[in-house]
């Protein structure tokens, strides 16, 4: 693949065998950032869970202490008095049936997350196909499915991000803007990783973590030393 000028560039600020503390790859990260737009931060976490085995799946959420930087269109299937609790929690669209035909025949996607009470996961249950492989299946573990919408919305609106494995063993997750400060940076990665350490299935032998890279959306990847988690 082959980089344009300002990645080759960017590229030369990091030392590839190197590996940074927190606060060091947040910084360079930060500084490899060269495009015109408020690039994200992503956090790469390569895992030594096998997400082939149930036990060894992960999967949770957690509400980042400053945000994400990015605004967030919440979708609620709800009915009864969930719907007017959720309209006055801030939701930007809420429904029920009528939005089956909307998101699975016009191809409607226009939301980030989705929550449903769980009294509405029959009718969601008949958008898997659609809203599965987007991961935008509402799950009780991430605490989308839920009774409290309120809460629900409050956190998401808040920075709340999902983490969970992808097929080859790898959890990729936001942590903030290029624009968000070095600390602010740092202390939404730390959130994140002590969410995930906690998240260590009891069933995995062998090392947890096997590497942590940053990167923003067009610069180059920064290792971070695991030591510290």
């Amino acid at each position: 693949m082959k980089h344009g000028k300002k990645y080759s560039e960017a590229a030369k600020l990091v030392d590839r065998a190197t590996y940074y503390e927190p606060a060091e790859a947040v910084a360079l990260a930060k500084k490899t950032a060269t495009a015109k737009f408020d690039e994200t931060v992503e956090i790469h976490i390569r895992t030594g869970c096998d997400g082939r085995h149930a036990e060894q799946q992960i999967r949770g959420a957690v509400v980042l202490p400053n945000g994400t930087g990015k605004t967030v269109k919440v979708l609620v299937f709800a009915k009864g008095d969930k719907i007017n609790e959720a309209e006055a929690a801030g939701a930007d669209y809420v429904g029920g049936d009528e939005l089956i035909p909307k998101i699975q025949n016009d191809g409607w996607l226009d939301f980030d997350v989705v929550v449903a009470t769980p009294d509405m996961m029959g009718v969601v249950g008949r958008l898997g196909k659609v809203l599965g492989p987007k991961g935008l299946m509402p799950n009780p573990k991430a605490g989308t499915v839920t009774m409290d919408v309120t809460k629900a919305i409050n956190d998401i609106k808040a920075g709340k991000i999902e983490y969970r494995l992808d097929k080859s063993n790898i959890i990729h997750c936001p942590i903030g803007k290029v624009s968000f400060t070095e600390e602010q940076l740092t202390e939404n990665m730390n959130a994140l990783m002590e969410a995930i350490q906690k998240a260590k299935p009891s069933a995995l032998k062998g090392q947890y973590l096997k590497s942590v890279t940053l990167t923003t959306t067009m610069g180059p990847g920064v290792r971070v030393s695991v030591a510290k988690y």
